[in-house]
């Protein structure tokens, strides 16, 4: 079973962890945790300067993923032109919604929350927290659009930050 897993991920492949977004695979290693040998892949967060340590067995159960498609970042660029989608709930509510889309890794869901939380010039200002979430989203959009696009961050930003103001003309 976790040879089938081993050859999924790569060192130097680039995935999407859910809660932490893009990262690079630096390497598998073998660990021993708790009396147990464990295969890991050892996987860098290079913006957040952190290194995670990932069982090769439960990669796809944690929700690890390979990169989208190029068709799939085309999608979620289409889903921040629609018009915000806002439910007539609580805050509170809503926030814990966006906080599990944000942390479910699927680009989809992410492109959702930066289209409903974006803010044109011209509307109002937003609340810390609905501010911390857009950022969040944001970020996790625009560095999964930079590694399938094979762009640097400052050009994935422009590219999603085109798509947002052509929304709000």
């Amino acid at each position: 079973m976790s040879k089938a897993k081993k050859n999924e991920f790569r060192p130097d492949d680039f995935v999407v962890y859910p809660a932490h977004g893009v990262g690079r695979i630096v390497s598998i290693e073998e660990q021993e945790v708790a009396g147990l040998r464990l295969e890991m892949f050892v996987i860098s967060f290079d913006k957040d300067k952190m290194t995670l340590r990932v069982p090769t067995s439960r990669a796809s159960e944690i929700g690890m993923r390979g990169l989208s498609s190029p068709d799939l970042v085309e999608r979620a660029l289409d889903t921040l032109k629609g018009k915000a989608r806002v439910k007539r709930a609580m805050w509170s509510r809503r926030a814990q919604e966006y906080e599990q889309k944000i942390n479910s890794g699927d680009l989809m869901s992410i492109a959702e929350v930066v289209r409903d939380l974006h803010r044109s010039d011209d509307q109002r200002e937003q609340s810390y927290s609905e501010r911390q979430l857009y950022e969040a989203a944001l970020d996790r959009l625009t560095r999964e659009v930079a590694a399938v696009g094979g762009l640097d961050e400052g050009a994935a930003q422009k590219r999603v930050d085109e798509v947002l103001v052509t929304r709000a003309a």
